[in-house]
């Protein structure tokens, strides 16, 4: 059995309940957090719990045209007022180039493809950070009452570091 076929069964025993049904789009606390898709990260190392936040997760924690969208929609259109951008050590971004991923990708499938444009590689995690602060807090649709911080999640610790904007 698949991973995927090993999900349905486990949906059909959650659906007979199904005790997420009254919760509404809009986050209980009123916050849209970005970060990585690393499965080190959950709202369990938030202290959250399903419906609290909206969720928003790529490969680096990285502020795109998607996310963009996606944060002000969570913002103009179901009311969050906070944005927290969350990075990790130990990050796969960190540990390579834009080149040598593309590179690496292209010998592996044996061609080359138009997009993703970016994979946004980076090598210091504050910096990078920072960069997403900075799309964030410059873009006229996210107004300047929104709170936006950002913050590095220590994978060995479970700590979170804020970064501060210099």
């Amino acid at each position: 059995m698949s991973v995927i076929d090993e999900i349905l069964v486990a949906n059909e025993v959650y659906a007979r309940t199904h005790e997420l049904r009254a919760l509404t789009p809009r986050p209980a606390r009123k916050i849209a957090i970005l970060t990585c898709m690393d499965t080190r990260l959950s709202i369990r190392t938030l202290g959250l719990k399903t419906g609290d936040a909206h969720i928003i997760r790529n490969a680096g924690g990285i502020v795109t045209e998607d996310t963009l969208r996606s944060l002000v929609v969570s913002h103009h259109l179901l009311g969050t007022e906070e944005i927290m951008v969350i990075n990790h050590t130990d990050c796969g971004l960190m540990h390579t180039s834009e080149a040598d991923l593309r590179t690496r990708i292209q010998n592996r499938t044996g061609t080359a493809a138009v997009s993703p444009a970016f994979f946004y590689a980076f090598q210091n995690i504050d910096e990078n950070v920072r960069h997403q602060l900075q799309k964030l807090r410059t873009h006229p649709w996210i107004p300047e009452s929104v709170v936006v911080r950002g913050f590095v999640y220590d994978v060995l610790t479970g700590k979170l570091r804020e970064v501060k904007h210099s």
